[in-house]
């Protein structure tokens, strides 16, 4: 595999009412190397034979989740990756099956979550580590989230990042939200195009949020970050692994 064709990025562009495109790290800050062992580069086949890429994380050493409109032919998954320019001791397992979740809508991308089977077990190691999943909770909004990912890092530029950034995101009330079953998140710091299937990870270090989409509303205004809201999603994810 190529530099060239790791470096290729995942851009969907639909219509909603406002403008919607799928999910850079953008005002962030190159994360601590290997800080997040959970994170994962998800490199995506597509029909064409063209190569794309999202992101995802580790949940047990059999499945990765990312969001459902990274859907491709099929896939392969890079753990215990921090810099391209250095893949020691990298892991990549192919996706044995791929299960988006039964009412993903690729128009308003409500839904917009899928579990990966690997064709083989991960091995757990430093830097490569499982992350848990965040329970129903109380209602209330998590604080100190925090999204990663290898996206672009600005908007003008078209390559994704060599390392992994991370940046901060404060969540707003649901009533902003487009869709339902999401959280967000408003203004330009946040995820974008190369970001989509990564985690929102809050206070207690767990994953609250798939990275799902943006949205321009047609008012103007901030964009708002969408992300997959995993309490919402707990009895389908427990239900399919144990399927598979």
């Amino acid at each position: 595999m190529s530099i060239h064709c790791q470096l290729l990025i995942l851009i969907l562009a639909l219509t909603l009412d406002g403008q919607v495109h799928t999910g850079e790290i953008i005002g962030g800050q190159e994360a601590v190397p290997h800080s997040r062992p959970y994170m994962v580069l998800l490199e995506q086949r597509m029909q064409d034979g063209t190569r794309k890429n999202c992101g995802g994380f580790l949940l047990n050493e059999d499945f990765v989740m990312t969001a459902a409109h990274c859907q491709a032919s099929s896939y392969t998954v890079l753990l215990g990756l921090h810099n391209f320019h250095n893949s020691n001791e990298l892991q990549r397992i192919s996706v044995e099956q791929a299960f988006p979740h039964k009412d993903y809508n690729k128009i308003d991308l409500n839904n917009d979550i899928m579990l990966l089977k690997l064709s083989s077990k991960a091995k757990f190691s430093k830097n490569v580590q499982p992350i848990a999943l965040a329970g129903r909770g109380d209602g209330s909004l998590p604080k100190s989230c925090i999204v990663s990912g290898w996206g672009r890092t600005d908007e003008n530029i078209p390559n994704m990042s060599v390392v992994l950034m991370e940046a901060n995101v404060t969540l707003i009330d649901s009533k902003q939200c487009p869709t339902n079953n999401v959280y967000c998140s408003k203004g330009v710091t946040g995820p974008g195009k190369g970001d989509s299937g990564g985690p929102l990870v809050c206070g207690d270090r767990k994953a609250y949020g798939v990275v799902s989409h943006d949205f321009r509303p047609e008012s103007g205004g901030p964009v708002i970050h969408c992300f997959a809201k995993i309490p919402d999603y707990r009895s389908w994810i427990q239900l399919t692994m144990t399927n598979a």
